[in-house]
């Protein structure tokens, strides 16, 4: 190759290793961006040295979705279809902490109806399963296992309809708004979601059969990609990566927003049952006992809203909803949320009499979770670097906002 070649494609598309400073038998491959297993478009710059990897840079930016400028220029309302475009596995999660961030900014936290908190929870929970299950049904394919992916996206499209049905859309759903609710829950929504919930358990355990206590998945996986807990928290890793790593922290106990306070459920961590405390097993092992804590939340959502909380024909999920959303007073607050990827958290500053945020923050779990990459995929081979990615469960949308 040229000199001059050489250097065109440094300036297009810059390199964190040189040739120049390799050892001898190293080498540099490029992982992605188009490489199914990066799970986006990202790029992944691998020292190699035989099938050893010496280091690894991750490089972004190939998903741009200008969510921070967007925000910045558009009402509070007006930008929850732009926050649904950051983790879009995940949209109900990420619109409810926006709806919660923008609601403690103007005070009217307690007169949210609790049937609107109800539903707000119950939906979040179905988004957190179904991105779960996408986690953890692609993490199978990267590794070898095709059944398990089959069997997650079948019972994941169950979750796809009941969010369909409730909010129109599929996947980007706007449903979760400013003080309430687009709409109440169909007629019939609760009983169908609570055949799917009885349908849905005994799946569970299927898939642990199948897939968690499957021989050739423990080998590929336990002892890989270890994640110490005093690293974890250096970083700043949160969600199941940090749970994995032992510690019992989810932001849904922990800050007790919206009616999680008045629900049962536990937080699951990884013990390190088949290798060492936060490898790539217990990360996925956090997910799948997630999964099941969410169907106890679903049920008590659903014994609240067909009980105490139950539909009345004058009940409107819009009456919380201000008409217009101007700030009184210059105001700084950041607010967080758990999302199936870790702590979602949103920084807000405001001037006096606008409906628009002066600026606005996005904290992402992904982009933070990412780059604790380098420190746990140093000196394994190439093929667990792939099963190493696949655990993290990156949503690029919201690692590069």
């Amino acid at each position: 190759m040229s000199t001059t070649h050489k250097e065109y494609l440094l300036q297009s598309e810059p390199n964190k290793f040189s040739l120049e400073h390799l050892q001898a038998g190293e080498m540099i491959v490029n992982m992605g961006p188009q490489h199914p297993s990066t799970h986006g478009v990202l790029r992944l710059e691998v020292v190699t040295d035989g099938e050893i990897v010496q280091e690894v840079a991750p490089h972004i930016g190939y998903l741009h979705r200008c969510f921070e400028k967007h925000a910045e220029s558009m009402a509070y309302n007006q930008t929850i279809p732009y926050v649904d475009r950051m983790d879009y596995l995940a949209a109900m999660n990420s619109e409810h902490v926006w709806c919660m961030g923008v609601e403690k900014l103007l005070g009217i936290t307690d007169q949210i109806p609790k049937r609107v908190e109800y539903i707000r929870v119950l939906v979040t929970e179905l988004n957190r399963i179904a991105s779960h299950f996408l986690a953890i049904g692609t993490y199978a394919i990267d590794i070898g296992a095709f059944t398990p992916f089959l069997w997650l996206l079948r019972d994941r499209e169950h979750i796809q309809r009941l969010l369909e049905w409730a909010s129109g859309a599929r996947m980007l759903y706007n449903y979760i708004w400013v003080g309430g609710l687009y709409y109440d829950l169909p007629i019939g929504f609760e009983e169908r979601c609570r055949e799917f919930i009885h349908y849905l358990q005994p799946k569970l355990d299927e898939l642990d059969t199948i897939l968690l206590t499957n021989k050739i998945f423990i080998d590929r996986t336990a002892n890989v990609g270890v994640l110490p807990l005093d690293v974890a928290i250096n970083y700043g890793c949160s969600g199941p990566m940090l749970r994995g790593s032992g510690l019992r922290h989810d932001l849904r106990r922990v800050d007790g927003y919206s009616v999680y306070p008045e629900l049962e459920f536990e937080v699951p961590i990884g013990e390190g049952m088949m290798g060492s405390t936060g490898d790539c097993w217990d990360r996925n092992y956090v997910r799948a006992l997630e999964c099941r804590e969410s169907v106890k939340i679903i049920s008590q959502c659903l014994d609240k809203l067909t009980g105490e909380h139950k539909r009345t024909p004058d009940f409107d999920p819009q009456a919380a909803c201000p008409k217009k959303l101007r700030m009184t007073g210059t105001q700084e607050l950041y607010f967080r949320g758990e999302t199936p990827r870790g702590e979602l958290g949103y920084f807000f500053r405001t001037t006096d009499r606008s409906d628009v945020p002066f600026r606005c923050h996005g904290r992402a779990p992904s982009f933070v979770n990412l780059s604790v990459l380098p420190e746990i995929s140093r000196g394994c081979m190439v093929a667990d670097l792939i099963a190493i990615v696949g655990s993290v469960d990156i949503v690029l949308g919201e690692v590069d906002r």
